[in-house]
This record gives structure tokens, sequence and C-alpha cells, in this order.
């Protein structure tokens, strides 16, 4: 029998929905069988699901009589299916097999209505709980109210022989069983139910048992919605209080948890009025497992509404690597939540992690091998996330592939290229790449190569390169120290000038307005000085050819000339003064171009 689900969805709510019916569907089912899921025969009672396990020993009883827990869970599920056989190896008395039995008989009718105690509580240590101030050997395992007062129930532990010791109900407590018994006062329910509901046996449970179960579990549900509709106006006043934001998306999607604890509580309660142990234990572990997958929810949930708390946090942009951190820290922390929530369950189960973890241990190194690529990419996502080559929202060069990074993943980084594609690229093979990130440049280079007809002269190129110079110094988008124009050497049927400069834009699209502008009064001053641009063509000279244009030819010479004479000629370079003096003289935008207008 399944006693609970773990909700590995992270946000559906129809999933968690299911979970929920599913559990009730398994309430029913089990309910059906016994509260025992048929107990599989002699089978050490400690070790089935419904009960708690006992700790396991060295030497552990066949009939779970090694711990105090086990001896009182193993006696009534003996007395539930009327093996009073097998129940009378659970007490300390030497009466004869009809007797004996009588006492049983007796016994599991006190314990079932007149038994005042928290079974999941009692010790399952072997040597019992050795700080109740009784001897070593003995267990208070509760008491026994009835109209003379209160009788302690008491259990010793007994070898017999060679065997291992056993706890029993104790000789001293058998005594007292036919007072008891007679003593003991009607319960509620005796008095009011009719005996028909509480003797006729379905599947081996009471009409009455039937009636609770399914008046029992809606009602929980119906509590559990009740309880939450009037806590949540509550809870976000409180909420208003700490957080200074918007809460009501938040809180609606914690109706559900909060729902499931209330749920588990209903059960919890219905576990401490049952008349049976058996059925107390079994509502008990219900209302632990139904609170473990509520807390589960909740966590999965209260991630969810702090990352996005953070993500829509000013002090964190979009384009932030925190964001990927966070998205990480986050799809970790929903893993080890689940994680976490299924060992507790399983534990709760009775299941032996020493052999689980054993079994781990074996398991783990193939586990290892299988899982290389996943794990690779696993830990190449952290590397990724500490180092923060790249951020969410960046543009970047991986490999062959150029775009923004959407989302930095467990396995892998989404890129979104240039041509609007998806590219999933495994965080193993992004953490040895060599990465281009273009978003962290503080300026983007302009580097052009400027061709020149071969009929321009020496004094045409120095006024040419002098005024591209000047260009580069005056303009307020360009970096000057590091600009440089060069008249760089001959090609094959041209003069070429290189012009280098960092232009003080870091994203693509201002970078081009500013390339333009430089283009084209680049342009303006190759026409300006009467020379004109090389074709990547042959020309044949059949007689002599004169300038483009002869009178701005003349004129360029001239300002040479003028510029020598003076003692000006600004070549290789400007004068330091000379630049200092032009630095961010030039009007940008231009005049005539809509920047300007609109500026």
């Amino acid at each position: 029998m399944v006693r609970g689900a773990i909700i590995t969805s992270e946000s559906e709510m129809n999933v968690v929905r299911m979970v929920l019916r599913l559990v009730l569907v398994m309430l029913v089912l089990a309910a059906a069988t016994g509260l025992a899921a048929a107990q599989k025969g002699p089978m050490p009672a400690a070790k089935t699901v419904e009960a708690p396990a006992a700790q396991e020993t060295v030497t552990d009883d066949p009939l779970g009589r090694s711990t105090p827990q086990g001896t009182v869970v193993g006696f009534m599920r003996a007395a539930e299916k009327d093996d009073f056989e097998r129940a009378v190896e659970y007490l300390d008395t030497k009466q004869p097999a009809p007797r004996a039995q009588q006492l049983a008989r007796r016994l599991r009718y006190i314990l079932e209505w007149g038994f005042s105690a928290s079974v999941p509580t009692l010790s399952k240590k072997p040597e019992g709980d050795l700080d109740d101030g009784l001897r070593p050997n003995r267990e208070k395992i509760g008491v026994v109210k009835t109209e003379s007062g209160k009788y302690d129930l008491l259990l010793d532990r007994v070898q017999k022989g060679s065997d291992p010791p056993v706890w029993l109900f104790s000789a001293d407590t058998l005594k007292l069983v036919p007072q008891m018994y007679e003593e003991l006062d009607y319960s509620w329910v005796e008095q009011n139910i009719p005996k028909t509901l509480l003797e006729t046996k379905f599947l081996r449970r009471s009409l009455w048992g039937w009636i609770a179960v399914i008046l029992g579990i809606p009602l929980a549900f119906l509590i559990a919605w009740i309880v939450t509709w009037a806590l949540l106006p509550l809870i976000k006043v409180l909420a208003r209080r700490f957080t200074q934001r918007p809460v009501e998306d938040g809180l609606a999607r914690l109706a559900g948890p909060i729902r499931v604890f209330v749920v588990a509580a209903a059960f919890y309660s219905i576990s401490l009025l049952s008349h049976s142990i058996l059925a107390s234990l079994y509502w008990g572990g219900v209302a632990q497992t139904v609170a473990v997958i509520g807390a589960i929810w909740l966590f999965l949930r209260l991630i969810e509404i702090g990352m996005e708390w953070c993500e829509g946090c000013t002090v964190v942009p979009a384009s932030s690597g925190r964001v990927a951190i966070l998205r990480l820290v986050s799809k970790l922390s929903k893993g080890l939540v689940v994680i976490v929530g299924a060992v507790i369950i399983f534990y709760g189960a009775g299941i032996n992690f020493t052999a689980v973890l054993t079994g781990l241990g074996v398991g783990g190194l193939a586990v290892a091998f299988a899982a290389q690529k996943t794990l690779e990419n696993l830990f190449g996502g952290i590397m990724i996330v500490s180092d923060k080559p790249i951020r969410v929202g960046d543009f970047c060069q991986a490999g062959e592939y150029r775009g923004f990074v959407e989302d930095i993943g467990l396995r892998s980084t989404r890129i979104r290229t240039l041509k609007r594609t998806v590219v999933f690229v495994p965080n193993g093979q992004l953490s040895i790449m060599s990465l281009e990130n273009f978003t962290m440049r503080d300026m983007i280079l302009f580097n052009h190569n400027i061709q020149l007809r071969y009929e321009t002269t020496p004094d045409q190129l120095r006024y040419i390169i002098t005024e591209i110079r000047r260009l580069l110094y005056e303009h307020p988008k360009v970096e000057t120290q590091s600009a440089r124009v060069r008249f760089t050497g001959f090609k094959q049927s041209s003069f070429e000038i290189e012009v280098f400069a960092y232009v003080f834009e870091i994203t693509y699209e201002p970078y081009l307005e500013v390339q333009e502008d430089l283009l084209l009064r680049i342009v303006e001053i190759v026409e300006a000085s009467g020379g004109s641009f090389a074709f990547p063509s042959r020309t044949v000279y059949v007689s002599r050819e004169t300038a483009v244009d002869e009178a701005k030819r003349n004129q360029a010479v001239e300002t040479v000339r003028q510029w020598r004479e003076q003692g000006k000629l600004p070549f290789p370079d400007f004068a330091p003064q000379q630049i200092a003096e032009m630095n961010n003289k030039l009007a940008y935008p231009a005049p005539e171009s809509t920047l300007f207008k609109k500026k």
C-alpha cells in the first residue's frame, strides 16, 4: 500500500489536485483492507507500512516484540484479526490457553475503549525509555481511565531461556485486567451508536468505521476550505505590512498548501479520537504524509514567489547575472525540497535507510558514469553562473552561434540567434568554449580602409589625411587618444589610408548612426580635396590624363603649401596643443540631419 505521493510539479494546480484525489482514494482502499493491507501473515509488526517501524536490532523478534511499540502494535494487529492464540504471545502470563485468550480479549477491549496514550510516541528502541523513572526492564505505555481511577499499563522486558529478550504486557498489569474491564465506562460511541453498526463488519471493518471514513474525509476538506478562507485575509494584511508590495497573486497560490495542512490536522484529530490503536496509528501516519506533501507544495510555492519577487526588484536588472544565479538556485532548491520530502515520507513508512545508503554506495558509481554528461552540464552551468562570462540578456558569440542569451539552465544555455532561431548549447561545452561577450565592451571599433586613385597627388593625400584626423579629433562620439589615420601603402590600383578609432557606444544601433555620420563626412573630405575613390579595375592609359577637378586640386595643393610655409604642416600628426584645441569642436549630429533637428 502506498501511503502518499510526492508533488513533483512546480506550479500546476491540476497536478496537485490529482495527487490529493489519489491520496483520498488510497485512504478509502486502505480502510477497505482493514487498515492493515492484509498484514501479510506473521511478518514483524514493526516493519509494516501502517505502523511506525521499530528500530532494527541484531536480535529482532519474529513477532516484533523487540521494542515497546512493536509489542503494542503486534498485539493489537493479532487481536484485530481475532487471532488470540497469537495475541497471547504478547502477554507475560502462565495461565491456561482458554483463560489467557479471554484475558487477551479483555485487554483488547481496554486498549480500544479506555486507553489514553500516543502510540507513535512509544519507544522504538530495544532498551525502551531509560529516562521514565522506572527500572530498566519496565516501560509505561499509558493509562486506563475507569470509574474508580486510573491504572498504569506496563510492559516488562522478559528473556525466556536462550531466546533474545522481548517486551511483554507485564504480569502486574494483567492481574488488573479483569478489574479494569469491569470498571471501564461505556464510551460515547458505545452509548450512542447502535450495536449493529459496531458489531457488523465488512472487509474486517465495522460499519461505523466505514461511516466515519465516508463522512470524515469530505468533512476534513470542508474544514480546510473554511479555515483557509478565514486565514487568507489576515495573512494578506500581515504580508502587506512587512513586504510593502502587492501580495494577492502570491497568497492565492498559497491557498492550496494551507488547505493541505488543515486536512493533515483533521486527519491527526481523527487519529486522536479513534478508539482503535491501529486506526490511530494509521490516521497519524496519513496525517504525517499529507503534512509532508503540504510542506513540499508550500516550499515550492514560496521559492517561486521569492524568485519572482527578486526578478521584479529594481536592484536586479533583467540582464544581470544575478537573475541566472537566482534561477539556478531556485531549481536546485526545488529539487532539494522534493528529495528531503521524499526522505521524510519514506522514513515515516519504515524504510530502512541503512540498506538504501549501502545500495547508493554500490550503485552510485554506475549512476555517475551513466549520468556523466548530465553532471558535466550541471557543473558547467554552475561555472558559467559563478564566473559570469555571459549573463541573461547579453549579446555574445559562442562558437558559430551569435545572439542574445535568454536563459542559463541546469543542462543548457538558450541563445536567440540573429535569425530569430533558438539554439540550446550544453553547459559542459559552453564552459570550455571561447565566448565573446559584446555586451561587456565599453566602446566599438571604427576601422575602415579608404582606397584613393593613383592620380591623387601627395599634397592631396596630406590634405585628406589631415582633415580626417581633424574630423576624428573634433567628433564628440570618437575617443581621441587612440584615434589614428595613416597612409598605409600602395595597393594594386589605389593608395590606401587606414582610419582607426573607437566610438563611445556600447550597443550596435547607436554605433551604426555614428559610423554613418563619419563615413559621410569622409566622403565630403575626399570630394573637397578634388580626389576620388579608386575602383577595383585596371586602367589603360593612351594619353596623359588630367585630374578629375583641376580647380579643387589646385586649392588643396595651395592649402598644403600654406601649411608648409607657416610651419603648420600636420605630419606625421597634429601637435598635442592643436589636438586639445580641436577636441569636441565638431557639431554632431550634422545640422542638416534629422537627429540635429530633434535635438
